[in-house]
């Protein structure tokens, strides 16, 4: 059951709110531009002649550095701070932009927007800002103030899927491609405004017990219900990579304009922003382990039931506006668990771990999405196989073990099965 707990109320000081200010608006454009590329399979491959499979290649290329990088830059972010990696990380996203509008199918889209926007992302998205967010904040207002940025950080898709699409038709999509460039060199002038320190280190709590960053990565590989939680995460990146690579030309494909696709993924946004606050202060109340098998499962009955209706633009913006409010909103809940779990100090490390589980699944679910439509000419196997991983990381994420790992000594947490109990 979800069982409520009270959610004290307290003030924040100037700077905390310069930070959360800042880190809204950078996670807003770094995941806007990201979530917006799905708009460039059709032109690259008019132009190009790059197949749906190789597009989905270097889309989930991107999302498998990302995840890779996500624990090196969380590291980084742990040891220096969220400022420095904020700024270099938004110059070499921009890079792999400018790259990506400037080379061919091996070196534009493979190198640039893959690897390189990759590493970009990671150092501009969830792990390092969430990270600083939830260190300045008190205990009691962590989940309200990190679906707050989570919110925030959805409306860029809102702004910058439209206006992609937009420069698309009227300049070609390099021109777009550059203009992205120059809002990923934007991220990086706004990271600058974040003080330094950007807050005070918050008191080690019951869960942080890690001297070292070994130990911290050796007490959550021993914590069943931390795996179970990063196993739980594939699914969520298998879906909603899938649906942001994919969805504009399967609409296409459905008869649609491709003016339904960058609505839909606006729509998401917007979506995103209500679902990411509303959940992040349900996080604050109830059960952040229940709440996230719920999400799971929600997901997993919108797709199911937006593939059994005719597709059409109303239906795929009803699709998108519920998909939308269930998007992001797992950052609040998974990051509020890592913080119950193992505390704060190695935050960033242990975040960047779990969400290469989640850069996985997104990995999969591009190439997966680009290979069985050249092999079938349809996108039925994906979409079967999103319900099918959706249904398994419901249920393996409702019975997770949320207690907090035992202080100081790797492999303590709880390994006696995967207790049944709220948090």
């Amino acid at each position: 059951m979800l069982a409520a707990k009270p959610a004290p109320q307290s003030a924040f000081p100037a700077r905390v709110i310069v930070l959360i200010v800042v880190a809204a608006i950078v996670l807003s454009l770094s995941i806007g531009l990201r979530q917006s590329l799905g708009l460039f399979l059709r032109p690259i491959n008019a132009d190009l002649g790059v197949s749906a499979a190789a597009f989905g290649f270097a889309m989930a290329l991107q999302n498998i550095v990302w995840g890779l990088s996500q624990p090196v830059v969380g590291m980084l972010g742990d040891r220096h701070g969220a400022r420095p990696v904020l700024i270099a990380s938004a110059l070499v996203y921009a890079a792999g932009l400018l790259l990506m509008a400037m080379g061919g199918p091996a070196l534009g889209l493979d190198l640039g927007g893959g690897v390189v926007a990759g590493i970009g992302v990671a150092g501009t998205s969830f792990g390092v800002l969430l990270g600083a967010v939830s260190r300045a904040v008190p205990v009691e207002r962590r989940s309200q103030m990190v679906g707050l940025v989570s919110a925030a950080g959805s409306l860029g898709t809102l702004v910058l899927a439209p206006l992609g699409q937009t420069l698309i038709d009227g300049y070609g999509w390099r021109t777009a491609l550059l203009a992205f460039a120059g809002v990923a060199l934007l991220m990086g002038a706004i990271a600058a405004l974040i003080g330094r320190p950007a807050a005070t280190a918050p008191a080690p709590s019951d869960g942080e017990a890690a001297a070292s960053t070994g130990v911290a990565l050796l007490q959550a590989a021993g914590h069943r219900g931390y795996v179970a939680m990063a196993v739980s995460f594939f699914a969520c990146g298998f879906q909603l990579m899938f649906i942001t690579t994919h969805l504009p030309q399967f609409l296409v494909i459905c008869g649609l304009p491709p003016s339904v696709g960058a609505s839909a993924l606006g729509l998401i946004g917007l979506g995103n922003a209500v679902g990411s606050y509303v959940v992040g202060l349900l996080g604050a109340r109830y059960s952040q382990k229940r709440l996230l098998a719920l999400i799971y499962l929600l997901r997993t009955l919108a797709i199911a039931v937006y593939l059994a209706a005719p597709i059409s633009a109303a239906s795929t913006l009803v699709f998108a506006a519920g998909m939308g409010f269930l998007w992001l909103s797992v950052a609040p809940l998974v990051s509020g668990l890592i913080g119950r779990m193992f505390g704060l100090r190695h935050f960033n490390t242990l975040f960047g771990l779990t969400f290469l589980s989640h850069q996985i699944g997104a990995f999969v679910g591009a190439w997966l999405g680009g290979v069985t439509f050249d092999l079938t000419g349809s996108y039925a196997t994906a979409w079967t196989a999103m319900i099918v991983v959706g249904l398994a990381a419901a249920a393996l994420q409702w019975s997770m073990d949320d207690r907090a790992a035992a202080p100081g000594r790797p492999n303590a947490a709880p390994n006696a099965g995967l207790a049944m109990q709220d948090a």
